[in-house]
This record gives C-alpha cells, sequence and structure tokens, in this order.
C-alpha cells in the first residue's frame, strides 16, 4: 500500500473571548448572547421608529388643526363681512321700497281725489266726499310713510301681528295674491 501521511487537522478559528464558557450543546454562552441581543436591539430600533412615527404624525396633526383654525377664521371673517353687505343692501333696497310705496300712494291719492268731481256728477256728492275721503286717507298714510324710517316701519308691522294675527295673515295673502297676479302678467 502506499504510504500515507497522517492527516493534520485544520486550525480552529478562535473567538474575541477565549474564556467563553462551553455549553452542553457546544456553543459558548457569547454565542447564545448574540442573536438574544440582536433581537433586542432590534425591538428597540423598532419602538425608537415607531415613537418618532407618532411624534411627526402628532406634528401633522396639530398642523392641520391650526391650518383649519386658520381657514375658519378666514371663513368666518368673509362671512361677517358678506353679512354686512348683504344687510346694507337689504337697507338700501328698503328704503328705495318705501319711497317708491309712497309715491304711488301719493299718486293714488291725486287720481282719486281727480275723479272725485266726476264721480259727484255720475254717482251723487255722498260717494264723491267717499272719493275725497279716501284720497285724503291715501295721501296721509304716503306723508306718514315717508316720515317713519324702516325699522320704525317693521315695528309697526309687529306690533299689528302680535294685535290682531287674523288681520295680518289676512293682509299678506291679500298681498301674496297680488304679488303673484303682477308676475303673472308679465
Amino acid at each position: 500500500m502506499a504510504e500515507t501521511t497522517p492527516k493534520t487537522a485544520k486550525p480552529r478559528k478562535r473567538t474575541t473571548s477565549a474564556a467563553a464558557p462551553k455549553t452542553g450543546t457546544g456553543r459558548s454562552v457569547a454565542a447564545k448572547a448574540a442573536p438574544a441581543n440582536r433581537s433586542s436591539e432590534a425591538k428597540s430600533r423598532f419602538n425608537a421608529a415607531l415613537e418618532e412615527a407618532r411624534a411627526g404624525a402628532a406634528l401633522l396633526g396639530a398642523e392641520a388643526r391650526e391650518k383649519a383654525g386658520a381657514y375658519g377664521s378666514q371663513a368666518r371673517a368673509r362671512g361677517d363681512d358678506w353679512v354686512g353687505e348683504a344687510k346694507s343692501k337689504a337697507g338700501e333696497l328698503a328704503v328705495q321700497g318705501k319711497s317708491k310705496a309712497s309715491e304711488a300712494l301719493t299718486g293714488l291719492g291725486k287720481v282719486v281725489a281727480d275723479n272725485a268731481t266726476v264721480i259727484d256728477d255720475n254717482l251723487g256728492a255722498k260717494y264723491g266726499d267717499y272719493a275725497r275721503n279716501a284720497s285724503r286717507k291715501l295721501q296721509d298714510t304716503a306723508a306718514a310713510l315717508d316720515r317713519k324710517s324702516v325699522d320704525e316701519l317693521g315695528e309697526d308691522a309687529r306690533e299689528l301681528v302680535r294685535k290682531s294675527p287674523a288681520t295680518a295673515v289676512g293682509l299678506a295673502a291679500v298681498a301674496g295674491f297680488l304679488i303673484a297676479s303682477l308676475f303673472r302678467r308679465k
């Protein structure tokens, strides 16, 4: 047979801790502790990242609330401006409507007064006096309408509704009918 040389054993790798005690499985205690250290390190990094994400989300939420508050205050300011504009425009329209109603009542009173003599001739003096009375009342109402402000007229209307609600409902129905018939004709 051929000459055989004895095989030499490979040198073992040495760990940094030469004095690591061995366990029953042949692994050192330091080798077992390494995976546990890696696991705890991974957990601590994950928890740190989670805390950082929570803090970022809290900051984003606070920023969003701040922006929403700013937008809300801007919207309220614009709304207040629009309300002010609407009130002033409504006041202007109410004054214009009051003056037009006064002019219309004055004109109607003059027409009735002008026709009172014709009514005297055709129907009699009694009916002519009724026409003259109606003309005077129309002109007095127009003058009273001119003297009062829109606020005073509104308060008078509220008082009328409180005193006699049935009359107020009837007047509203008649006014609604007249307005509807005016718009139907156009």
